[in-house]
């Protein structure tokens, strides 16, 4: 049986962001063979390089697997054939060779041109519109009649760039590092808030509980009073714990002011989620004065919105955290639209969940103690993710005092 073959182009920072040689690897260890037919290199630091090659492999299969891989990593084949659409002919059942979206920028051929698709996100399918528009949708969310598009022609990715002279948002770009200084990466967080705010574009923060257990419930009320976030997602347990600390000056327990076990204390998170449905709610019990200070207190007197996701170890929960799995998901999304900047503290499954809704374009802060975690949160294929190593509390304490300093 003879090799298949297809040729490809790519377009883009080839070579400033290892593009290219992760394209040849990618060929070689699935048996491929290749043969650069093309090659333009960019000669400076905004000019795009271009290649064109021949890829060759022993069956369809592998081919197939091949040219999927490629196009996610920026290449488009150049027979100049538009996109292959096809129905969906059962609600949230896609036709089974549809086309899975990656979080970078992507583009379809339709009737002859390429057309931006938006909403775009990981692990989706791409539906095209009547009118020749494009964007992505979850599997749940696919109808019956909606033309999705399958395979990989017409199909083109542009992945995020990482030119030589972008260092504004470079300050852990060689990974995952407990070393670096705590300092340098907050004052690099801080400037990035401030031009991400100038751009009028969006601040979000995705908070675990362990804002509050670290003692920085404080430092991330007052950066939510000071303007700086727009709005707030997390789990019913930062939810629990900022009433509960808030109400009787506690977290899990500990007293606050001197890091020592109330009695009785492992009682106190169940009281506040008791405190709060006697008040019908967070903001109804922040109305009538029952609590006073805090996380949540500040979004609801400075009008930020937030989310709270439950999940099945919560107690409670609290009557303002969504239950259900879809409408919390598409509560996130909701505010995700047009974030500029999301900065993830001490919480892994939110912060995986949350990077896997965004575009890669958009900047992720993953801050947390444990480096396992900020590893898992860029592998789970949020590529653009920047990981701080280093404590939640003492990293927000910080974070307050420079936007404060400005």
């Amino acid at each position: 049986m003879g090799r298949h073959h297809e040729v490809v182009e790519a377009r883009g920072h080839l070579v400033d962001s290892h593009v290219m040689e992760k394209m040849f690897d990618a060929i070689v260890s699935l048996d491929g063979t290749f043969e650069v037919e093309e090659f333009q290199i960019g000669r400076t630091n905004v000019d795009e390089s271009y290649m064109r090659m021949r890829v060759e492999a022993p069956s369809e299969e592998v081919m197939d697997a091949l040219i999927s891989g490629l196009i996610d990593m920026g290449c488009a084949t150049v027979d100049g054939v538009d996109a292959v659409r096809r129905e969906v002919e059962r609600d949230c059942c896609a036709p089974m060779d549809f086309y899975s979206t990656s979080n970078h920028q992507t583009q379809v051929r339709l009737k002859g041109h390429w057309v931006d698709v938006d909403k775009q996100r990981m692990d989706a399918a791409i539906v095209v519109t009547p009118d020749n528009k494009a964007y992505c949708s979850r599997l749940r969310d696919l109808r019956q009649g909606h033309e999705v598009v399958c395979g990989h022609d017409g199909i083109r990715v542009v992945p995020e760039a990482k030119e030589r002279d972008r260092l504004s948002f470079a300050f852990m770009s060689q990974g995952v590092s407990s070393e670096r200084q705590v300092e340098t990466a907050v004052k690099r967080t801080a400037n990035l808030i401030r031009q991400t705010k100038e751009e009028g574009k969006r601040v979000l923060i995705v908070a675990g509980p362990v804002v509050v257990h670290t003692g920085a419930q404080g430092a991330l009320a007052s950066i939510i009073r000071n303007g700086f976030i727009d709005a707030l997602l997390a789990g019913n347990a930062l939810g629990v714990h900022d009433a509960e600390a808030s109400l009787m000056g506690t977290s899990l327990g500990v007293r606050m002011s001197d890091g020592r076990q109330a009695e009785y204390g492992h009682r106190h998170h169940m009281r506040a989620i008791n405190t709060i449905y006697h008040r019908g709610g967070i903001k109804a019990a922040v109305e009538d004065g029952t609590i006073q200070s805090g996380i949540l207190y500040e979004c609801v007197k400075n009008g930020i919105p937030y989310v709270l996701a439950g999940s099945l170890r919560d107690d409670g929960p609290l009557p303002d955290t969504i239950t259900d799995m879809n409408e919390a998901q598409e509560a996130y999304a909701v505010q995700l639209a047009g974030a500029g900047v999301v900065i993830c503290l001490g919480s892994m499954l939110h912060s995986i969940a949350t990077g896997n809704m965004l575009p890669s374009w958009v900047k992720l802060i993953c801050v947390d103690i444990n480096p396992a975690v900020v590893t898992k949160v860029s592998d789970r294929g949020t590529g653009q993710a920047i990981g701080v190593v280093t404590d939640v509390g003492l990293f927000l304490d910080l974070l307050d005092r420079a936007l404060k300093t400005g």
